[in-house]
């Protein structure tokens, strides 16, 4: 097996960032595995990128099924034997709409840690041996510039905008330090990215000043493709360092 491959989380919608990533990866000649809790939606975009040329697959993968996890490993193992990059992009955007901490909905921090951190963490736990079977796999965490609100105190117009979303996504830039410290003796370099404001739902009318998903893919996949000297444990934007 000669062929680099890369697994991306929450590949469901054409305008999407993990189809964007999944297809910057294809033209670099990764065999990309598209997943979403439907596989039928994944299954139609990876059709599109064969239909291109590349190389693509499909495969169910829901973050709150630990089975569903396990059975990607088993696919990825009798089919591929190695992984070179998991891109973390999979996100429960459950509270755009809430404008302070104190009107947080319990169950909406809930379902967005279980989705933007815990399974993440134990995606990488299912997909460690393959990704150790990689000459020099690469982790890459979808972050949002929502969890800087935390982070720093930045103030984007509100007390804290998107509590839930926000706190994962802070929740996740913790995880991605853990998970390279964890990593630290091995050629494997974990990072978050967070690709800025971009367009991939026009349908609520609040992105028209926002860049395209092909563009704010860009940083995610430089990520994704590091040389062994870049960075690990960081938060990047734009192929700089955030922190």
């Amino acid at each position: 097996m000669t062929t680099k491959t890369a697994l991306i989380t929450g590949t469901s919608r054409p305008l999407g960032l993990g189809f964007a990533v999944a297809r910057q990866l294809a033209e670099l000649g990764y065999h990309v595995i598209l997943t979403a809790r439907d596989v039928s939606r994944a299954e139609s975009l990876a059709a599109q990128l064969r239909q291109e040329s590349h190389q693509a697959t499909a495969l169910r993968l829901d973050l709150t099924d630990a089975a569903s996890m396990d059975e990607a490993a088993d696919y990825l193992t009798r089919t591929f034997g190695r992984l070179d990059a998991l891109v973390n992009n999979a996100s429960d955007a459950v509270d755009f709409t809430v404008l302070s901490a104190l009107d947080a909905d319990p169950d909406a921090v809930r379902s967005a840690l279980e989705v933007d951190v815990v399974g993440p963490w134990r995606l990488v736990q299912s997909l460690l041996p393959l990704l150790k079977a990689a000459p020099a796999a690469r982790i890459v965490n979808v972050s949002s510039i929502s969890a800087q609100q935390i982070a720093t105190g930045l103030d984007l117009g509100a007390s804290l905008r998107a509590p839930a979303h926000s706190f994962a996504k802070h929740t996740l830039n913790v995880l991605t330090t853990v998970l390279a410290r964890a990593l630290k003796d091995t050629p494997i370099l974990v990072n978050a990215v967070d690709p800025g404001e971009t367009a991939t739902h026009p349908e609520r009318g609040d992105e028209d000043d926002a860049r395209p998903a092909s563009e704010s893919a860009r940083g995610v996949v430089w990520a994704a493709t590091l040389d062994e000297d870049g960075p690990t444990g960081r938060l990047l934007h734009d192929r700089r360092r955030l922190t």
